[in-house]
């Protein structure tokens, strides 16, 4: 019995399909979405942005580490103290980091995470240097 009832189920499933007829039918479907390139005019702008924050982290990093400060992010903490090199190092491999995920977000179609991804990081980054420069005063 249940067989019966899977069978005319999905009898019933296959012919509520609607197929394409005709060419003619094709034309009137709406096309797809565009793809929208990965460089626009608001990436390059916040790219530009978060590549300023990421420079402007460095160097009040540096000067807090002048002043006898410490680094409070232990995955930062081997390359800040290994001097400017080190820290020109660690903000490249991080800022290399956070544009490719952003990057992985839009080839994988996830436009409106990728906006959002791009968007919170310039604003943790902000805090930082925010954080950074009120404290090295």
């Amino acid at each position: 019995m249940k067989a019966l009832l899977v069978i005319l189920a999905l009898t019933m499933t296959a012919a509520a399909q609607n197929f394409v007829g005709s060419s003619s039918s094709l034309s009137s479907m709406p096309d797809a979405p565009s793809q929208h390139r990965f460089w626009t005019l608001e990436t390059k702008i916040n790219t530009g942005i978060f590549a300023g924050l990421v420079a402007a982290d460095a160097i009040t990093t540096q000067r807090g580490l002048a002043q006898g400060y410490r680094e409070a992010n232990p995955i930062m903490r081997p390359f800040v103290t290994r001097g400017t090199i080190g820290q020109a190092a660690g903000s490249a491999l991080g800022f290399g980091a956070g544009l490719g995920t952003v990057y992985l977000l839009h080839k994988t179609n996830h436009h409106k995470a990728e906006r959002i991804a791009m968007r919170l990081m310039i604003g943790v980054q902000s805090a930082v240097v925010a954080s950074n420069s009120f404290t090295t005063r």
